[in-house]
């Protein structure tokens, strides 16, 4: 029997520190591929870069995934806003309710641990079997570059 998503689970003890740093991930309904199609892919990607999104979050470094998003930002507002105002926008954009319930984030403490982060993160479409060489994989970015 499918177990219906815990995203309340995921909100349990969720404090948002501005000028903190997080890792988020999301992923789609039901982990559809919807981000193969490139123009949706792309508007996932630029949708980083949006004036509503940027008075929540800076966008340090993401990757755009087949099925989720990877999200390493510095936290300006609330962690639930900046992820729920991305998640709308793409959706808006797409004109269709894309994404799962919830999110998964991880703190990170200190500013020596953004740049491995920020690799590890951009290193997913590789793990992933995607491309052989991250600079083969489109939907990607990190501030550092």
């Amino acid at each position: 029997m499918d177990r219906p998503p815990h995203s309340h689970s995921l909100r349990k003890g969720r404090h948002s520190l501005p000028g903190q740093w997080y890792l988020v991930t999301f992923a789609t309904q039901e982990r559809q591929p919807v981000f193969l199609d490139h123009l949706a892919a792309r508007l996932a990607c630029q949708s980083f870069y949006a004036e509503s999104i940027s008075r929540e979050a800076s966008t340090l470094s993401f990757v755009v995934m087949p099925d989720h998003v990877h999200w390493l930002l510095r936290l300006d507002g609330q962690l639930s806003e900046a992820v729920r105002i991305y998640k709308a926008r793409v959706s808006a954009e797409l004109g269709r309710k894309i994404w799962q319930p919830g999110f998964h984030d991880r703190a990170l403490r200190r500013e020596e641990d953004l740049k491995p982060a920020a690799r590890y993160l951009v290193a997913n479409p590789i793990r992933a079997g995607l491309v052989e060489h991250i600079g083969d994989y489109p939907y990607w970015d990190a501030i550092w570059l």
